[in-house]
């Protein structure tokens, strides 16, 4: 309490602090519980072998050796490697190519933005389900184009181990850019008009402000794009599973599907805890990394 009978500016703002903290509690106990606690589990059930019939045997490191020396899940590594590598970069360059046209103000660009959203909010099951079709080798509608665009030989997409995983990186693609799409534009729009204006007076083209000036002001919302995409990408499943069922041959196999397998069919709850830490580790690793490099491109105005 100051002298003049008022609360001190430190006493107000510990209250101030003290309601923020009590808005907080229930998403922050909601977090524990339903995050925080999983996680912790699973670190110690990748150490033990456990087939969830029986009481859990300590493993040690048993379980992480057996990763290391299973070829399955090398190539699972490989795979989830590939699938981030294509799906990230075509979603967010795409998800940025709409957002740059919606963002010139083009006729109807509201029902083009809840076009390009929609498949955002479909459901992942009923999405795979429709595209496995139009993929089917046998009757499928992009084979029945390509062979009226006198395509020769037909890929064999969802049986076939070369194009299968294209074939479900091209339905994330299209499933993913429209929230990448959203959030380029929300970034666009918080550009301030009179930076273009002032680089056009000094005779600027489209092309020099797009580079010197849009993706420079956009990269904080790129980094957030990039972020959640690798993070997003790196938990596939739903696509895999209504697909392919990570065929032919572990074609499509990913981590989260892996993980799956181990823990609710083969019952090696171990084994898959395991590979969720190395999935956790692999993901933690590459965003703590970019973190580091944003220094070197993120601009903040």
């Amino acid at each position: 309490m100051s002298v003049s009978g008022k609360p001190s500016l430190g006493s107000q703002a510990r209250r101030e602090e003290g309601v923020a903290w009590l808005f907080l509690a229930p998403s922050l106990v909601l977090f524990a519980v339903f995050t925080g606690l999983p996680v912790i589990s699973a670190f110690f059930i990748s150490f033990t072998h456990w087939d969830l019939f029986n009481p859990p045997r300590l493993a040690l490191f048993d379980n992480y050796i057996a990763l290391w020396n299973d070829p399955i899940f090398r190539q699972v590594l490989g795979n989830t490697g590939y699938y981030v590598a294509l799906a990230v970069p075509l979603q967010m360059l795409l998800g940025l190519l709409c957002a740059l046209g919606l963002n010139r103000g083009v006729p109807g660009q509201g029902v083009f933005r809840v076009i390009y959203f929609l498949p955002v909010v479909t459901s992942t099951v009923a999405a795979g389900l429709v595209w496995a079709w139009l993929f089917n080798s046998n009757f499928g509608l992009i084979n029945m184009g390509l062979s009226l665009l006198g395509a020769s030989e037909l890929p064999k997409w969802l049986v076939s181990s070369r194009w299968a995983m294209p074939a479900v990186i091209a339905v994330s693609v299209w499933q993913g850019l429209g929230y990448a799409m959203v959030l380029f534009l929300a970034g666009l729009q918080n550009i301030r008009r009179d930076v273009y204006e002032a680089a056009a007076i000094d005779g600027a083209t489209g092309l020099t402000r797009l580079w010197y000036i849009t993706l420079p002001l956009l990269s904080p919302m790129t980094f957030f794009v990039l972020i959640i995409s690798i993070i997003g990408s790196f938990q596939v499943f739903e696509l895999v599973y209504v697909m392919t069922k990570a065929g032919p041959s572990n074609a499509t196999n990913t981590l989260v599907f892996f993980i799956y397998q181990n823990g609710f069919m083969f019952y090696q709850m171990g084994i898959a805890s395991a590979a969720a830490m190395v999935l956790f580790l692999i993901v933690l690793a590459l965003t703590l990394v970019q973190y580091r490099l944003q220094n070197r491109w993120v601009h903040y105005e």
